[in-house]
């Protein structure tokens, strides 16, 4: 197999357009504030970092072009790496497609790292955080899974399998790859909006602060209840809140930020949610902008920003490319949809990587955040076929 690019990788064209490998598998959305399914590729946006996301964006749209006003695709999470957006040629409807059950998993799987090891790295987060000048407050870990799928997994059975859960925004986008390797895909089941701009109305809806679902439903109430009750999951939270509510602020004239965060229920997970609102300040402000002010925000990166990406780009063995990224669309008003990339697996041949991550506060616990990554791989490994997490 072909190696997999990093978002940012040299050798791939800044000119290419991703999403032409396959007009049978357009770009997806499925979400509660607007679906697409856009298909083809008319013209890329010419890749770069998040910093000049929103300079791009303006200039694309300034140009005098035939078809959509619209560009569709993702971020990575790095925000130095290169992003992967494209005007698609058309859009149809957005019809919910049925797939046939996953078949059983057959193949390989290999935990990236060890579930001792991820151990190990929240140790030394925990190590950071105590002992960091200035001082680091939160620190998201990431590990995953790499399976070797026999036969490969088809991407839009995936992402139909897991839109079956109403309660999240599901995705399938084409990702950037070399001239000569074999198409790629992030698809994904996210619960978590970033940020929505219509006008000069702006809505975020950020979760941090997790705990895995039980199918008895007095022992579903409980764990439910003890997570709106738990201070540990409490303090993740908020650090994610006040980071967005002052992210935001430059831009708008009013934020209102719910006082306390309520439960917000997936299929297989519980999370602390808090909705916030916004105006604002000047009605040109593009939703690119507002990205480029929140991402990565501290739910998939941690507190201060910067302290917590040296803490990841030191502590994780296997970059994220676009997984806890964002997916979405804006147009060619600044009106815009940009959901947090997480609960996905990458996809190219036979190879799908799956990803989790859990947030690392002062009194978090090694073990109790190995639990909760594999609580949250639970949703794509279902998906996939698979009947449980590795032990390693």
């Amino acid at each position: 197999m072909n190696e997999v690019l990093h978002p940012g990788a040299s050798h791939v064209d800044a000119g290419v357009c991703v999403a032409q490998a396959s007009d049978a598998t357009p770009f997806l959305l499925r979400a509660p504030l607007r679906s697409l399914e856009a298909h083809g590729c008319r013209a890329p946006l010419p890749r770069g970092s998040l910093a000049t996301l929103a300079d791009r964006v303006a200039a694309f749209f300034a140009t005098p072009r035939a078809g959509l006003p619209l560009l569709v695709g993702a971020l990575p999470f790095d925000p130095v790496e290169h992003d992967a957006l494209h005007q698609p040629q058309w859009l149809s409807s957005n019809a919910t497609t049925t797939a046939p059950p996953a078949p059983r998993f057959a193949g390989s799987i290999a935990a990236e790292p060890s579930a001792a090891r991820y151990a190990d790295s929240v140790a030394h987060a925990l190590i950071a955080l105590r002992q960091a000048r200035p001082a680091l407050h939160k620190v998201v870990l990431a590990r995953s899974l790499h399976l070797r799928c026999d036969p490969p997994v088809a991407p839009r059975e995936l992402a139909a399998r897991l839109g079956h859960d109403a309660s999240v925004a599901t995705y399938l986008v084409p990702l950037p790859v070399a001239a000569d390797a074999a198409p790629a895909w992030l698809v994904g089941a996210t619960p978590e909006l970033l940020v929505s701009r219509r006008g000069r109305e702006v809505l975020s809806h950020p979760l941090a602060g997790s705990a895995r679902r039980s199918s008895d439903p007095d022992d579903d109430a409980r764990t439910a209840q003890a997570l709106l009750a738990s201070a540990k999951d409490h303090d993740e939270h908020r650090h994610v809140v006040e980071a967005i509510v002052a992210a935001l602020s430059p831009w708008c004239a009013r934020i209102e930020a719910e006082p306390r965060p309520s439960l917000h229920a997936t299929a297989t997970m519980w999370h602390l949610g808090t909705r916030i609102t916004a105006t604002l300040a000047d009605a040109t402000t593009s939703v690119a902008s507002l990205v480029a002010a929140l991402h990565p925000t501290p739910a998939v990166c941690g507190t201060p920003r910067q302290l917590a990406l040296d803490t990841i780009r030191a502590l994780e063995p296997v970059p994220r490319g676009f997984y806890a990224g964002a997916v979405g669309w804006i147009d060619a008003e600044g009106d815009g949809d940009w959901y947090v990339a997480i609960r996905c697996a990458r996809l190219q041949g036979d190879h799908a990587r799956v990803y989790a991550g859990a947030g690392i506060v002062a009194d978090s616990q090694p073990a109790l955040e190995v639990a909760e990554t594999a609580a949250k791989f639970g949703a794509l490994l279902n998906a996939l076929g698979v009947d449980q997490v590795p032990a390693s």
